[in-house]
């Protein structure tokens, strides 16, 4: 029974700042909760509420004492934007032990009802937090009024870096030795992060197929795998794992057994649908962070709100290539975008047609009546698609991953790469969200599973 906290980048500095206070400190952390399991969660950081300094009664290096004007703000804070509350404070001093004290048991005994009766909710969780020179050391619990405390386990920070952190209570485990030459490259930190991942990947054709040939030798071993088509034979040409007996099954399966045929541990849920059907779109609430390779437009809208609604990181790719009417190349152009929380959408950076994507969402009777109106664009047919170029995406797709969890590139670090292959040019840009849009909205950020899902429209 463990649980996630996801904190976007600008709650962890807030937090880091906290932790590195002489004395201890407190405040309220409130969260959207989104169950992905039995008494687990993940756990949406909203914002922060640091107690003021007016509410001390007594403060030292190893105990405080405050006023519950402390905090009663905070939960009727909670309260307005229908979240749950934390409470959260700190053992100072670089190298302190976050483990709960005895006093810190009573405390938290003693606090779990008037938070849950003042913020309305019937959740109730305690961290503590300790500073060290990778970040922060944690410890945590969360639960339903009446149930069991889940534990929280592990801290995933999505900001301009991603860093995926765990309790004092469930340290990680060193990594084998098959990845011995990744583990000299980067070190053993980032390879369990790695392999303690869930990622996801929305379209299993050339380039998400190669996405996941990749991180599966990196070591990430559990996925959630989602695309409505089967493979063709024309798709064996790029397609990663795919070979010739094997048309006419899902790509989702051809990519699943791929996997397990390379990690036999690895664990993947295969879903064959598009990603427009709202209850397949709610099954990602569980990743940690999702690659988009799918083509429609209507799938990169949803993924889009990803990481504004449900803090989750999306890495979306693009493949396009350009020829004459005498099948010549004249043009290869590559995109790999990276949006965390608080960053601009796909939309805001202008990579989705809308109007393509409403189209895409028709039935075709319906579709076919409004083009012959006027009203609808008519959808292209078969794009052209070759493996080297599409491997070359999904390989600069993952070695973003990697850099975000590394840091091992220049900052500040764009958001984009454009890879212009026929002109053998690459750049880089970053875009910033547009004036009240729902990625620039602060109320939006972390709201979870809101009702209707990402507040969009589904259809039936």
């Amino acid at each position: 029974m463990i649980s996630t906290l996801v904190l976007p980048g600008s709650i962890a500095d807030e937090l880091n700042d906290v932790a590195a206070q002489p004395v201890e400190t407190a405040g309220v952390l409130l969260v959207s909760v989104v169950i992905v399991g039995v008494n687990q969660f993940r756990l949406l950081a909203r914002e922060f509420h640091p107690v003021p300094e007016a509410a001390y009664l007594d403060r030292t290096d190893h105990a405080m004492a405050i006023t519950s004007a402390g905090y009663v703000p905070a939960l009727a804070r909670a309260e307005a934007i229908g979240g749950a509350a934390l409470w959260v404070h700190t053992h100072p001093g670089t190298g302190a032990s976050p483990l709960p004290s005895t006093h810190d048991d009573l405390v938290d005994e003693q606090l779990a009802e008037p938070f849950r009766l003042r913020s309305g909710s019937d959740y109730y969780g305690a961290l503590i937090i300790s500073p060290t020179e990778s970040g922060l050391w944690f410890t945590g619990h969360f639960a339903a009024d009446g149930c069991a405390k889940s534990s929280i386990a592990r801290m995933w920070q999505v900001g301009d870096r991603f860093r995926l952190g765990y309790s004092a209570q469930f340290p990680s485990r060193a990594p084998s030795d098959l990845f011995d030459r990744n583990v000299r490259a980067f070190g053993p930190a980032v390879q369990a992060m790695l392999g303690d991942l869930t990622v996801g990947i929305a379209g299993c054709g050339g380039t998400g197929s190669a996405v996941a040939e990749q991180l599966v030798r990196l070591g990430v071993r559990k996925f959630l795998l989602v695309d409505p088509d089967t493979l063709s034979e024309s798709n064996t040409t790029r397609v990663y794992g795919s070979a010739l007996d094997q048309v006419g099954e899902p790509k989702v399966t051809v990519a699943a057994t791929n996997i397990r045929r390379i990690a036999p541990d690895a664990t993947c849920d295969a879903v064959q649908s598009m990603l427009s059907v709202e209850h397949v779109a709610k099954r990602l609430s569980s990743c940690d962070i999702v690659f988009g390779c799918t083509d429609d437009n209507a799938g990169r809208l949803i993924l889009s709100r990803l990481p504004t609604y449900l803090l989750t990181p999306v890495i979306d790719c693009g493949v396009l290539l350009s020829s004459d009417r005498q099948g010549m190349l004249t043009g290869i152009d590559g995109r790999v975008t990276v949006i965390a929380a608080e960053q601009a959408c796909l939309l805001c950076r202008g990579r989705v047609d809308v109007a393509r994507a409403a189209a895409e969402l028709m039935t075709p009777e319906e579709r076919t009546r409004l083009e012959n109106e006027g009203y609808a664009p008519a959808l292209e047919g078969v794009e052209p698609a070759v493996v080297s170029f599409t491997t070359l995406v999904a390989a600069t797709a993952v070695s973003e991953l990697l850099e975000r969890l590394i840091g091992y590139g220049p900052t500040p670090r764009p958001s984009e790469i454009l890879l212009r292959c026929h002109e053998r040019e690459i750049s880089t840009n970053v875009a910033t969200p547009r004036p009240g849009h729902y990625c620039s909205n602060a109320g939006k950020l972390g709201r979870g599973m809101t009702e209707p899902f990402l507040e969009m429209v589904w259809s039936a």
